[in-house]
């Protein structure tokens, strides 16, 4: 642990004013909400995908989630490399 490091922040911490150190608390306090849910996200996610699997009777999507994310990137690849180094005519 860098003790040092962490006594530099409590010093900056403290030297906020007020205000800012309010809203410094306010982030902390919801990112450790968000932290503190990650079971309930995870069970949402887990009802919408078999909601969404049931709606298509039991049938995967086709071609796959991978598939497409995999041909969306090469794609986007493509279009930067033609933006990046235009073919000189």
């Amino acid at each position: 642990m860098n003790k040092l490091l962490i006594e530099s922040i409590v010093q900056l911490v403290n030297s906020l004013p007020l205000e800012e150190r309010k809203i410094l608390e306010q982030k902390i306090l919801e990112n450790k909400d968000r932290r503190e849910n990650w079971r309930e996200n995870l069970k949402r996610i887990d009802e919408d995908r078999a909601e969404l699997y049931a709606s298509r009777g039991g049938k995967p999507l086709e071609p796959p989630v991978d598939e497409i994310i995999h041909q969306m990137r090469e794609e986007r690849t493509q279009q930067l490399m033609e933006a990046c180094f235009p073919k000189s005519e």
